[in-house]
């Protein structure tokens, strides 16, 4: 039995495991861990909790959902396959643009030794190969034509802003100058998803593609609606290059919101990206915000949008948490805001 003195409580077991106090509640609900008490009653994690809590997040990184991990613990295999060979094309992935880099490397030897000095933008792109201007263009009102550039296209950006910030015409603004990207506005699953159901119908492949991401979803604790089959169709659909979807939550309870950018997340390297607007901190969690992902901050005194780091202490972070909420107060307000925020974008 551990000792006091090496027990952990949920914040530092959570730092030590790279993920957030939220994600070591969400185990614990599904039955996967049992950290001990204190006599006054506080979670604390001891050496076996800790070794079992890694296990769960190192399943997790490989793509697998809460009830696949519970199988594997169990000693159950069942699920094993396509967990692995979607991790699997992850790492070729991740492969592959080491390949591009490592060939970029090799041509600029090949001129340094015919006496060319590369550029120093060719000597930075070795470091972030995607950080070339992307995507620029004059701001809408409420910005009155400033400039915005945005110099790397993460996998996830997140725009967060106060009512009236102008985060929605950002966000369309995007969808305008993205090339080939989808505006899934608040008026996606309007029908009750019988419009999406009916696509499904239409195309086979897509159906297969959608079963198999509500399946994932609805095991890590999602509930199945017709706002996310609607959200899924239009995700999984075969055309768009990138996704900007106004209030991702929306219609969505709480696990479901968990579930989804679980799901998201887990898409890895070279996937489409998709832009969220969001207010809630159960899609936006701060303490979860990944390499592959970004924060766009739009002030409510309508200074240009800006880029945010996800932690305490950065310029902009205060002013992010402050507009998340919980997903008990998403789901009060949110015909009330969704009403508000149409008009003042008209």
């Amino acid at each position: 039995m551990p000792t006091i003195a090496r027990r952990l409580n949920p914040s530092q077991a959570a730092k030590r495991l790279g993920v957030s106090a939220k994600a070591l509640r969400l185990y614990e609900e599904r039955g996967l861990i049992d950290p001990a008490r204190t006599p006054a009653g506080w979670r604390v994690y001891g050496p076996d909790d800790m070794r079992r809590a890694a296990e769960i997040v190192a399943l997790r990184a490989l793509g697998f959902s809460l009830l696949q991990i519970g199988r594997v613990l169990e000693g159950d295999a069942r699920g094993l396959e396509p967990a692995l060979a979607a991790h699997q094309g992850v790492l070729e992935s991740r492969l592959g643009q080491l390949a591009r880099t490592v060939e970029k490397v090799r041509g600029l030897r090949a001129e340094v030794a015919q006496g060319q000095a590369p550029s120093l933008g060719e000597l930075a792109s070795l470091l972030a190969p995607m950080a070339n201007a992307r995507v620029a263009f004059d701001l809408p009102w409420p910005w009155g034509g400033e400039r915005f550039e945005l110099r790397e296209v993460c996998a996830i950006t997140f725009i967060v802003g106060p009512l009236g910030s102008g985060k929605t015409r950002l966000a369309q603004r995007l969808a305008e100058v993205l090339p080939h990207a989808a505006w899934l506005g608040l008026d996606r699953a309007a029908d009750g998803g019988a419009a999406a159901r009916a696509q499904l119908r239409r195309e086979p492949a897509l159906q297969q593609r959608v079963d198999r991401a509500t399946t994932w979803l609805i095991e890590d604790g999602a509930t199945p609606s017709g706002a996310l089959t609607t959200l899924l169709v239009q995700l999984e659909a075969d055309g768009p290059q990138a996704f900007v979807v106004d209030m991702i939550e929306q219609g969505l309870d709480a696990a479901t919101q968990e579930a989804l950018i679980a799901h998201l997340r887990r898409r890895g390297p070279g996937a489409r990206p998709i832009f969220m607007l969001t207010r809630s901190c159960a899609i936006l969690d701060l303490a979860a915000v990944g390499a592959d992902e970004a924060i766009l901050l739009c002030p409510a005194n309508h200074s240009p949008p800006t880029q945010v780091a996800p932690h305490a202490g950065a310029p902009g972070y205060e002013a992010v948490a402050t507009c998340l909420a919980s997903p008990e107060v998403r789901a009060r307000t949110a015909g009330l805001m969704a009403r508000w925020e149409a008009d003042v974008a008209a």
